[in-house]
């Protein structure tokens, strides 16, 4: 038995018969052969996995799923997730756990920073689902909210039904929330009925588009749990929007007309994240090779595209192109991650990762090397 494999079923012995485990941050994958740290990724973007990087108490400050992760002008990691004593949490680079906040939000889910004048806002969406105690899934009228960065509330955005934008019976759980240019508000409906709907900077409804069974199927999404704004065009920024079941970003004009398909062949992807003329994204799960897609499987890893070529896969396989055809892409042996749902980029170009379903864990930071 490999000593990674001896490890893992020792704390496992350990957590089951009662004993306490070190609380003070999370375990660093290392090496089975070598002990050395695992390094991730292909070609220029290669990085060194750390695990431990949060130096916190996970007993005083538990996680149950990290969703999301901005950082703010001053260069904080604001991490939102989904425990219902503390959705909002606020690192430094080196991990250290400054601030928490937050209980309203037990879907928490989304979240996007606003930067007006020289001060920051956050955007967070509720989804309106969240396991209870008893690890049943649990729906409630889903939000979205615009607060400061320590929790006060600007406004909410509440059921598109209120202002006669959805039918009765049409779920609202929104996933994700981007800003336009000049401060318009575009809101995923992920888990919901797969429209991107658009407000204004107040939060007043302009249009919304997507959805299922158009005529053009190119407006159709299935699953649009993230939204984005591509400003890598200066002149001609986009809204990309996550069709995660089609295994592709769709982007549009800011008013919602199509421009075309990004298909990333069995990759469940998240939101797209942009660097300069990067864009980054976690892959939730993959469809594994000769088998079949399962949300249950922990399948996930990240994917780096240059010029919307896939050129990394931090904790995948290598990306392969046959006539100009991306092949599909697996998760690597080592499985260093669980599942890949967001990605934050700080100016060193490290990488901080949140996973969805990852045994409680925090963030992941990935170390360019």
């Amino acid at each position: 038995m490999s000593s990674r494999r001896k490890f893992i079923k020792k704390t496992t012995l350990l957590s089951a018969t009662g004993m306490a485990l070190p609380s003070f941050g999370f375990n660093i994958i290392k090496n089975v052969k070598n002990d050395q740290p695992v390094i991730v990724g292909h070609g220029d973007y290669q990085y060194k996995v750390i695990r431990d990087w949060a130096k916190m108490s996970s007993v005083e400050h538990p996680i149950l799923n990290c969703h999301e992760m901005v950082m703010d002008s001053k260069g904080r990691l604001i991490m939102i997730g989904d425990h219902p004593k503390n959705n909002i949490m606020i690192f430094d680079k080196s991990g250290k756990l400054l601030d928490t906040w937050g209980t309203a939000y037990p879907g928490g889910h989304g979240l996007t920073l606003s930067k007006e004048g020289e001060e920051d806002f956050l955007f967070l969406s509720d989804s309106g689902w969240f396991l209870d105690k008893n690890g049943q899934w649990i729906h409630h009228n889903g939000r979205v909210t615009k607060t400061t960065l320590d929790g006060k509330v600007i406004f909410d955005i509440g059921h598109p039904q209120t202002i006669g934008v959805y039918k009765p019976g049409n779920q609202f759980c929104p996933t994700e929330i981007a800003i336009g240019p000049n401060g318009d508000i575009y809101v995923a409906d992920g888990y919901g009925s797969d429209f991107i709907i658009q407000y204004n900077m107040h939060g007043e409804y302009i249009r919304h588009w997507g959805g299922h069974d158009n005529e053009d199927k190119n407006y159709n999404l299935a699953n649009a749990h993230g939204v984005a704004i591509d400003y890598r065009d200066k002149e001609n920024p986009l809204v990309v929007c996550t069709s995660r079941n089609e295994n592709a970003f769709k982007f549009f004009t800011l008013d919602g007309k199509y421009v075309k398909t990004l298909h990333l062949p069995n990759m469940f992807v998240c939101r797209a994240v942009f660097d300069e003329q990067n864009l980054y994204a976690g892959v939730c799960w993959s469809t594994p090779k000769g088998g079949t897609f399962s949300w249950k499987e922990h399948t996930g890893f990240v994917t780096i595209l240059e010029n919307d070529k896939v050129v990394s896969n931090p904790g995948g396989t290598t990306p392969e192109y046959k006539e100009g055809k991306l092949q599909p892409t697996y998760q690597a042996e080592d499985k260093p991650f669980h599942h890949g749902h967001d990605v934050c980029i700080d100016e060193d170009k490290n990488l901080y990762i949140c996973q969805w379903n990852a045994n409680n864990t925090a963030p992941i930071k990935l170390e360019r090397v």
